[in-house]
């Protein structure tokens, strides 16, 4: 039996696709979802993702039985219809689109009023008694077909209307005569000829295939790979393509177009929010060519189709029970849809809308927290300018996308991706943008568009990667040659700081102070049920009491990992390191550690002050100590003055303190063998900390981690100096507190030998940096040279040091936990790494039984939301 490649929809039948995204895409599904609800779609077919995938496979051609397919459901769209494709008195013209399974807005092509030539053209204009409607859409024909097929520059078309508009002495494209859109449309046929060195195909099938040909294409265009990259879609997807007859909103003043979403994508309040163009077609709404108007005001203009509108969004969103995005067009005063899906939303939109759709009764808690993305919550704890701020606003624009930036102002996406990668923060300034703009709108702060509306490009791909947006700001006038944005007599030029506010549509010149925003309301409701369905605890890493208070807030259920390091370099600390790091002998280490206890001890107060009644694991020293010297001869100079020490004497130390292999060196434990007194130093300043505070009748949990352990004779050693100090410390003070000490598994052999080194720990702390760096045998230090290239060539789907290797490191975490715990079964295990925020491997650490993740404060919302939804797919 041969393949089916197409599938069916319109006058109230389809071929039975509607559900099945991976086969017909998303639009496919949709479109044949809404027939089978008795909505008004135009008839059309969908040739499948799997077509796609063949034509890629077997050299660029269309699969066996495709033609066939597509000319078969052609006829059914010409029945459907009632005209035929290519006739000369009763044209049907068709609509070429791509459709993934899941939405890449603007990233691949489309081709719209396909089967006009020089004899359809006339026969267009006589049916409809409309020749200017007709002109326009053959000129509008070839210049997307031109440019989506023919490869012809889109600039050279718009230099001809221009040029036109100007002999004609008009400013707006509908304000063209039939005549001059004649003259326009033989320009373009030249444009054509001598810029893709061919002529302009007149047979409609050329045509329609030709277009297909350039939306499987698309599929592994610059931008779509791109878009893919940025999103994790796999590239071997493919995306289906749907062939749809067309209908117009270029007919008159009776017809229209628009976009509208059932509720507001940017600030998530449940009303009906869009626009539309009288006397237009779709892609004038989306490209910001012309300014829309906003959908209440087709309640006055065509009150009738605003009602029938109004009934279809409220069923849709009824049936697939979430924030829709539709697209329609008006025909004469006929109403149909193009399009539904689920609606791009900023990640305030979408914690509101699951919450209210939850107090609506439209679904329950677990579908609210599965339908936000983790890492769109980054977004609200994003800054905003800071409500005391005074400030001026240069100009004010629509509220596309909430936030604020603040940057350095840039006119393309290249010089964006330039700037940002020599560290500094951009803001993307476009006349409007376009899909060729992914790169520069992935690296800017913010982006601001001149022209365009709350639905243009530039807004749906912000929101969409929670980028403040500014657009439409009709004031500014963007010089993308000279590098400048105007307004009125103010000149910004490229690289002056500006501000964005995305909330309020507003640009203002010069760089404000941005705060952090606070974590209530329906963000708090959303928490408090991902609380309910996660079984992974959710700790974070913090090594000053603001930092810990911070994730507190947040939530956070204790400190995972407070790394001590981090504190001698505070004032005139450094100075006492150095000294211990200098010191010939025992005793002169521990006169110079004497200074730093009192400092350490302080530290440590502030973070169990802050996190009373929680878990509090400490770090003991880890990196190797000549991190703490100068490099640089001027300042070894200096501290040699400093430290009454000769320039050579000191430069001598420095020399034999460096390693070939810092990395795998001597640091951690094996700091703590060489020099016990550095870890006896560093328990005392943990547990006086704890006694005092025990004593003030608070609850001090502290948990001391060793690093870098490798066997359990290390782990015994440096356990025993800390049971030592313990016990000192509680005889001293006369108070007793609860303690554990446990370590940091970071080194491959650590989980091969867990099970030994278990018999001395009382918990685990998988540290996936380092693990991940020595089971790969990459250093992190130097891995950025060439990790690109391993992703770019796909020989790693991920940078490793972002999102956990499950199938490597994975299995040594693993190994670790099941030896670990069979030698402790009640063995706490947590993992510290920079892993412990990314979604993906919180629901790896969830599968693998850990006990909890720990991560930075701001991405302990994240880890919450990620943890629940990992319980929610594999409960345990």
């Amino acid at each position: 039996m041969s393949t089916k490649w197409v599938y069916f929809f319109g006058n109230g039948q389809t071929d039975g696709q509607q559900g099945n995204k991976n086969l017909v895409g998303g639009k496919g599904a949709n479109l044949a979802e809404m027939v089978s609800l008795d909505i008004p779609v135009p008839a059309g077919f969908t040739i499948t993702t799997e077509a796609c995938t063949s034509f890629y496979s077997s050299g660029e051609r269309w699969p066996e039985g495709l033609e066939e397919q597509v000319r078969e459901n052609l006829a059914r769209i010409e029945e459907a219809m009632g005209a035929k494709f290519g006739d000369t008195s009763n044209p049907l013209l068709l609509s070429v689109r791509s459709g993934a399974r899941v939405s890449m807005p603007g990233m691949m092509d489309t081709v719209l009023n396909l089967g006009l030539n020089d004899v359809t053209v006339e026969g267009l204009a006589a049916k409809t008694g409309n020749p200017r409607f007709a002109w326009d859409s053959y000129r509008r024909f070839i210049q997307m077909y031109g440019d989506v097929v023919m490869g012809v520059e889109h600039d050279l078309f718009e230099e001809a209307l221009q040029a036109v508009k100007d002999e004609q002495g008009v400013k707006l494209d509908n304000e063209l005569s039939a005549e001059a859109l004649k003259d326009l449309v033989s320009r373009y046929k030249e444009i054509v000829s001598k810029a893709a060195g061919r002529l302009f195909p007149d047979d409609p099938f050329e045509q329609l295939r030709g277009s297909i040909d350039a939306v499987f294409k698309s599929w592994n265009n610059d931008r779509a790979i791109r878009y893919r990259k940025i999103n994790d879609i796999p590239g071997d997807w493919g995306t289906a393509v749907n062939v749809q007859a067309m209908v117009f909103g270029n007919m008159g003043e009776n017809s229209g177009t628009g976009v509208a979403f059932t509720r507001d994508p940017s600030t998530g309040e449940n009303v009906f929010y869009g626009e539309y163009l009288m006397n237009a077609q779709g892609e004038d709404v989306v490209a910001g060519i012309r300014t829309p108007h906003p959908i209440s005001d087709l309640k006055e203009e065509m009150p009738e189709v605003y009602g029938e509108l109004e009934a279809i969004y409220k069923k849709l969103e009824q049936h697939y029970r979430d924030m829709q995005d539709i697209e329609f067009t008006i025909q004469e005063g006929k109403l149909y849809m193009l399009q539904t899906r689920s609606g791009k939303r900023t990640a305030t939109a979408a914690v509101r809308i699951a919450v209210e759709m939850v107090h609506e009764g439209l679904i329950d808690k677990e579908t609210a927290v599965m339908r936000v993305d983790p890492a769109q919550i980054d977004q609200l704890l994003h800054p905003m300018i800071d409500p005391k701020a005074k400030y001026d606003v240069l100009a004010k624009g629509l509220p596309a996308s909430p936030g604020a930036a603040v940057g350095r102002l840039v006119f393309t996406a290249h010089e964006a991706e330039e700037w940002a990668n020599r560290g500094e923060k951009v803001i993307l300034a476009r006349t409007e943008t376009s899909p060729e703009d992914i790169g520069g709108m992935d690296v800017a702060e913010g982006i601001l568009t001149a022209r365009g509306g709350m639905t243009s490009h530039a807004a749906v791909v912000a929101r969409g990667m929670g980028k403040c947006c500014v657009a439409g700001v009709g004031a500014a006038k963007i010089d993308e040659v000279k590098k400048t944005l105007t307004v009125g007599d103010t000149v910004l030029k490229e690289g002056d700081w500006v501000t964005l506010n995305g909330t309020k549509g507003e640009v203002i010149v010069g760089q404000l102070e941005l705060v952090d925003v606070e974590v209530t309301g329906y963000f708090g409701e959303l928490m408090e049920w991902a609380d309910e369905f996660r079984k992974l605890g959710v700790r974070t890493n913090a090594d000053t009491p603001h930092d810990a208070q911070v994730a507190r807030d947040f939530g956070a259920e204790g400190i995972g990992l407070c790394r001590t390091e981090h504190m001698f370099f505070e004032g005139d600390r450094i100075k006492a390191v150095r000294q211990m790091i200098l010191a010939k002998d025992k005793a002169g280490r521990e006169k110079a550690l004497a200074k730093l206890l009192p400092y350490q001890k302080g530290d440590f107060k502030g973070i169990f002050k802050a996190m009373q009644g929680l878990p509090v694991t400490v770090r003991l020293l880890d990196p190797p100590l000549h991190e703490f010297l100068p490099h640089e001869d001027a300042a070894i100079k200096e501290l040699a003055e400093e430290m009454g020490v000769t320039y050579d004497e000191l430069k001598q130390t420095i020399s034999g303190l460096a390693e070939l292999n810092p990395m795998l060196g001597h640091r951690g434990c094996r700091l703590g063998v060489t020099y016990p007194e550095i870890y006896a130093m560093q328990a005392r300043a943990i547990f006086e900390a704890a006694a005092e505070l025990t004593k003030e009748g608070l609850e001090v949990i502290p948990e001391v981690m060793i690093p870098l352990v490798g066997t359990e004779r290390e782990l015994k050693r440096m356990k025993d100096v800390c049971v030592k100090v313990a016990e000192e410390v509680m005889a001293e003070q006369g108070v007793e507190f609860k303690y554990l000490v446990g370590t940091m598994i970071e080194i491959p052999r650590a989980c091969v030998v867990a099970d030994q080194i278990a018999q001395e720990a009382e918990f685990f702390s998988f540290g996936t940096n380092d693990l991940t760096q020595m089971t790969f045998g990459f250093s992190r230090d130097d891995a950025g040279k060439f990790l690109q290239d391993y992703l770019d060539q796909e020989i790693l789907a991920k940078d490793p040091f972002q999102t956990l290797d499950q199938v490597g490191v994975g299995a040594m975490v693993e190994m670790g936990v099941e030896r670990g715990r069979s030698a402790r079964p009640d063995l706490k295990i947590g993992i510290c790494g920079e892993h412990g925020g990314d979604p993906a491997s919180i629901d790896f650490c969830h599968r693998v039984g850990l006990n909890y993740v720990s991560c930075s404060p701001f991405r302990v919302p994240v880890a919450r939301l990620a943890a629940a939804q990992a319980n929610i797919r594999n409960p345990r």
